[in-house]
């Protein structure tokens, strides 16, 4: 999960590319990098941490040009120190920095390729860089064949050689200097990407960005999603060409978005997120009176903060208080995308404290968006007791998630996955719970289906393990948990890295 943001503009973009990289914060907090392009030069700062502790004034200074995009990070593979901060570059042809979102699923095999065919050596792990250097070589081979310059007919076969080599999941922005931006997006739109326009009387800004919200937050319209399958080049002077690159494309959006990745205030598909996530309430609700139409919960609290939609939904259902019993630290960060187990299991109580009055003597439901590892919920479970709770019950808006996520979610590892190989019981027992219940697959499926009934299909590999793209083969999967465990991030976090990935400090 990573978020992306390209911008045309007709004033300086260091600014506004900063500010909309905030707004997608939630998305990545490892790691964040801007680039941009005045006609002549490009210019570019990237580091790890967040937004606000890697651009100072004199990096935005220094970023100049109407012409540029930004990234923001969690660790996946490849992607454990700061160079594999995005967005790469590569000076041939023509200059070309990308950002990405996802995780390819072929990329040893693509490296090879690389290596031993188009003769291009890369310098990091990351699938990003393996990314870049396929669009490179294919715009390289476009261009050379015509021997015209570069246009939009070069840029969308360039892009179609993309789609044919690269497997799994990725939504792309890129910059390629002197032209425009190119984004696009997988055969199934496994990872968002809208695009939106700002007029000002006859100056045009062009804006993509892996949610709405950032185009609302900057003042852009929402021009609607990058289609499956679609590539979108945006001149310098922001006009917008678009063209289905691939053959049979299939919206199969990633249900996990709804979930938890997403902003509420986003719109993913023609899908409003606070909408789906109401409606998750409603079904969860439903589904707890069928099991227990005799319960005794007294108060319903949320898990700060997504499920709070969800969370009030349901009590409306139920007809019982909705309260807010944790209060949460906005200074920490998001627990599940930190790196590493032992961080995530420090900064749980550090990051939520328990308003005893709303605990003390009562039957409390807790419900969270969904539970991963079980270590949060056992942890706040505990919380509450603490706090004086009589019984603790615990509701998750998303069904157990038992498999392995390779499109570029850090869940990739079952044995790390609490309900993997577990039964609700189980389960419950594990995270301390007196009751656990669970959303039904079809339920969500429903919940977020029904804000656009043209979507037929979803990714839903995480709690089904079924992969949508269809090449996830077992040996992929035990290579993956190999380099993605806790035990191997802690081992990659250990070595030094000795890379200086930016242009200036």
């Amino acid at each position: 999960m990573c978020g992306i943001v390209g911008i045309v503009g007709q004033e300086s973009v260091n600014q506004a590319i900063y500010d909309a990289l905030t707004v997608v914060q939630h998305r990545g907090q490892d790691a964040a990098g801007i680039i941009t392009c005045d006609g002549r030069r490009v210019y570019l700062r990237k580091d790890n941490g967040l937004v606000r502790d890697v651009f100072h004034s004199r990096h935005m200074t220094q970023l100049q040009g109407k012409l540029g995009i930004g990234h923001v990070r969690y660790p996946t593979a490849g992607s454990d120190n700061r160079a594999e901060a995005q967005p790469f570059y590569v000076n041939s042809p023509f200059g070309i920095a990308l950002g990405h979102n996802g995780n390819l699923v072929n990329s040893d095999n693509l490296r090879k390729e690389m290596f031993q065919q188009d003769l291009r050596q890369l310098n990091t792990d990351s699938d990003s860089e393996v990314l870049l250097n396929v669009f490179a070589h294919e715009l390289r081979e476009v261009v050379d064949r015509t021997r015209l310059g570069l246009g939009p007919e070069d840029i969308f076969q360039a892009v179609g050689g993309v789609f044919r080599r690269c497997r799994g999941a990725y939504a792309v922005v890129a910059m390629v200097v002197g032209y425009g931006l190119v984004a696009f997006r997988d055969s199934y739109g496994i990872r968002p990407l809208v695009i939106g326009e700002r007029v000002i009387g006859d100056a045009r800004s062009v804006m993509l960005a892996s949610e709405s919200v950032a185009l609302d937050v900057l003042g852009y319209d929402l021009l609607g999603d990058v289609a499956p399958g679609e590539a979108v080049f945006v001149g310098l002077d922001g006009s917008i060409q678009r063209r289905i690159c691939t053959a049979d494309p299939v919206l199969a959006p990633c249900l996990f978005e709804f979930v938890y990745l997403a902003r509420p205030d986003s719109i993913i598909d023609d899908v409003a997120v606070y909408k789906s996530r109401l409606r998750m309430g409603e079904r969860l609700a439903k589904r707890l009176v069928r099991h227990w139409p005799n319960h005794d919960i007294d108060v319903v609290i949320p898990v700060p903060d997504t499920s709070r939609t969800s969370a009030l939904q349901l009590a409306n259902c139920l007809g019982i208080k909705y309260r807010e019993g944790f209060i949460k630290n906005r200074y920490i960060g998001r627990t599940f995308i930190m790196p590493g187990q032992a961080e995530r299991q420090r900064s749980v109580r550090q990051k939520l404290n328990a308003i005893d009055l709303e605990f003390r003597d009562k039957n409390v439901l807790l419900v969270d968006d969904s539970i991963v590892r079980g270590t949060t919920s056992k942890q706040i479970i505990q919380m509450a007791r603490d706090a004086g709770a009589r019984r603790v019950y615990f509701a998750s808006a998303a069904p157990p998630v038992r498999y392995a996520n390779v499109y570029g979610i850090d869940m990739p590892v079952p044995a790390e996955l609490v309900a993997n190989g577990r039964t609700t019981e189980e389960i419950c027992g594990v995270i301390g719970a007196d009751r656990l219940f669970y959303q039904d697959l079809e339920d969500l499926i429903a919940a977020v289906r029904e804000g656009n009934p043209a979507i037929t299909r979803f990714d839903a590999s995480c709690f089904d393990g079924r992969y949508v793209t269809g090449d996830v083969t077992g040996d992929f999967l035990c290579a993956m948990a190999g380099k993605r465990n806790d035990r191997a991030r802690a081992s990659q976090d250990s070595v030094l890295d000795v890379t200086e990935v930016s242009t200036y400090h």
